[in-house]
């Protein structure tokens, strides 16, 4: 169901495969978990989400839900739920979600919570819990209210419509869309991209924005200084420092220490 891959060059590629439609199951859940830790501990330079099938995913198994009878043992699972992207969101280093096609519920939520979201011409995109009665719990809606703005959030998980890429990048959801015709290796090669660059440098932005998002402006001032100053404990930065003094801009090369 789930394989995490990695190269030389310290990309990680996070594959879900659970024909045919890659549902949210407890097994599932219990993989991706696992790969999670398994990054946490051993972190690669980048880590790109992608999946098999024609489809990203048709949602969750709705069993899930009729398998709960009280609102606590809800309770336990939605907070079990939530683990997943809330992981996600906490790596120290970039995430790509690669979006082929339709991409709901679960795996829109996970997607939200990578760093950036790359989105083949044809793909799409919506939380439809509403037909069941519920509403997101995997961090769904805020995420996508952080991205989008309230409004946009509330219309999209209220109306339950299935939203095609073009629409989420003028939102500001997605970051690109790309062609269809080669998606994955563009995907791929996006994504190499990000673990070729300063590792250390991208963990420090990823914080700095983090404080923007709890505290905005202010809170990220107060912080901004002490993360970057810390990155002249990397190898990265004074070795690049010394690259463009000598050779000029974009020659470095980095290790990501």
């Amino acid at each position: 169901m789930v394989k995490l891959e990695r190269d030389a060059a310290g990309l990680a590629v996070l594959t879900i495969d659970a024909p045919p439609l890659n549902l949210y199951t407890a097994e599932l859940h219990d993989q991706l978990i696992a790969a999670v830790a398994e990054v946490e501990e051993d972190a690669p330079r980048a880590l790109l989400f992608r999946a098999e099938g024609k489809v990203v995913s048709g949602g969750v198994d709705v069993s899930l839900f009729a398998a709960q009878s009280t609102p606590a043992e809800a309770k336990v699972l939605f907070d079990r739920m939530l683990e997943l992207p809330d992981r996600i969101a906490a790596l120290p280093f970039p995430t790509v979600f690669a979006a082929h096609g339709l991409t709901l519920t679960w795996a829109f939520e996970v997607a939200v919570a990578c760093d950036l979201i790359l989105a083949a011409a044809r793909a799409k995109f919506g939380l439809v819990e509403k037909v069941i009665g519920l509403t997101p719990t995997m961090g769904g809606t805020q995420r996508l209210a952080a991205r989008a703005g309230v409004g946009r959030a509330k219309e999209f998980v209220m109306t339950g419509e299935r939203y095609d890429a073009a629409t989420l990048e003028r939102w500001n959801v997605v970051n690109r869309v790309l062609a269809d015709d080669g998606f994955d290796d563009a995907a791929r090669q996006f994504a190499s991209t990000l673990a070729a660059g300063p590792t250390r440098a991208h963990a420090a932005t990823k914080q700095v924005v983090a404080h923007f998002e709890h505290g905005g402006v202010p809170e990220a001032n107060a912080h901004v200084t002490s993360i970057a100053a810390d990155l002249f404990t990397t190898e990265d930065l004074p070795n690049a420092v010394r690259s463009f003094l000598a050779d000029g801009p974009g020659k470095a090369t980095f290790t990501g220490r």
